[in-house]
């Protein structure tokens, strides 16, 4: 069935955010407002998330839509987050007022899921079941050809009473069943082990992307997929539920288009130039429409040791948009005698480059003008 959570609570955060003017609640009402390719026909996102669904181990299984901003406690208390994990922090997570932030991942689900009230009926009756999630999550993070700030995630579980055997092997089963779903069934993988707050044992699943099944593990080139694991009594406890067990998983749904289709650049993905989108057909690589040139500047500043490189990237993004392909730390240094005890050099080299078009030298000066005026505003810096 489908199941969508009541949106009321994250529609009052919204008009408060929309009622103020400073800059963390700007780009968070446009993140916001960016379309969820998951849902939008013609993505290969959507396109994934539609496989993923027919997969046999998935059958029957739950569709539930959860808001997009939830309560910070729900996301990292319930599920095990330990109290100086770096998601707690505001340099990683975008927190829309001090209890509230835009979801980090879609594993939280779980909570929404396991307290409707059908849902609640159905573990009563000691039932098994099984759901799936997909759709936006925020995290601040860099800015090159393979990292957006705002993505797209797809989790699943099935959860059955302890009276009902939930092995690893079935587990494995249904991963092997998902990646071949998107990949095809020639797709060649592997399990490692892995730690999550939220899931022990946990797993992650690498595929070979260049060798074969013949070559054997030692040929080719392994590229994580995703991961996942048993979901942790204490943390279903927390969640009012008591005697059941099961698997869980989740994946970045950009991270098996670009594989799919060998992407250059994560920013293709929300390319509307026909001469992109047409090409955006899994299994099927890609190939440049045309290398357009990159336009590279380096902005120097000094500011205080307090600044956040992560913030400094979403101003970036703000101000350069979809040309911005990628800011990479050239140096910084102290020097208490020439910029005080409290402050820090920061150099960056930010490349330009459209993935549509020629850019200009001019309009590319004005454009890093604007980030200079811009960093000096926004974070007291002086620009050297």
């Amino acid at each position: 069935m489908d199941i969508k959570i009541s949106r009321d609570e994250e529609m009052r955060l919204r008009k408060e955010l929309e009622g103020r003017t400073d800059f963390e609640a700007l780009r968070e009402r446009r993140y916001l407002a960016m379309p969820d390719l998951s849902r939008t026909p013609g993505s290969p996102l959507y396109e994934i998330v539609e496989r993923v669904k027919k997969t046999p181990a998935l059958a029957g299984f739950d569709i539930i839509e959860i808001p997009e901003i939830v309560p910070a406690d729900i996301s990292f208390d319930l599920f095990d987050f330990s109290a100086d994990h770096p998601a707690r922090s505001k340099s990683d997570t975008y927190y829309v007022n001090e209890e509230n932030i835009l979801r980090t991942h879609d594993t939280v689900f779980w909570y929404y899921y396991l307290n409707n009230p059908e849902i609640k009926e159905r573990i009563a009756r000691g039932e098994h079941m099984g759901a799936l999630c997909y759709g936006k999550v925020y995290r601040k993070d860099e800015i090159d050809s393979r990292h957006m700030n705002v993505f797209h995630q797809l989790g699943g579980w099935y959860i059955a009473p302890d009276s009902e055997e939930v092995t690893m092997e079935s587990f494995q089963d249904a991963l092997t069943q998902i990646v071949q779903s998107v990949f095809g069934e020639k797709a060649v993988i592997r399990f490692n082990p892995d730690t999550f707050p939220y899931t022990d044992p946990s797993l992650e699943v690498e595929m070979n992307v260049k060798g074969t099944a013949a070559e054997g593990p030692a040929k080719g080139e392994w590229l994580e997929l995703f991961g996942g694991g048993m979901p942790k009594k204490s943390v279903l406890k927390k969640m009012g539920v008591e005697g059941y067990h099961g698997w869980a998983f989740g994946f970045g749904i950009e991270r098996f288009a670009i594989a799919s289709m060998a992407l250059p650049d994560i920013r293709l993905l929300w390319s509307t130039d026909p001469r992109v989108t047409k090409q955006l057909v899994l299994g099927t690589p890609y190939h440049e429409v045309s290398k357009y040139p990159p336009i590279v500047r380096d902005i120097s500043f000094v500011v205080k040791k307090s600044f956040i490189p992560n913030d400094y990237f979403d101003l970036v993004r703000e101000v350069g948009g979809n040309l911005v392909e990628e800011v990479a730390l050239l140096d910084k240094y102290e020097n208490d005698e020439k910029f005080g005890p409290e402050n820090m050099s920061y150099a960056y080299r930010v490349t330009y480059r459209s993935i549509e078009r020629t850019l200009t030298n001019a309009e590319v000066d004005e454009l890093h003008k604007k980030l200079e005026e811009t960093t000096a505003s926004a974070f007291g810096a002086t620009i050297r």
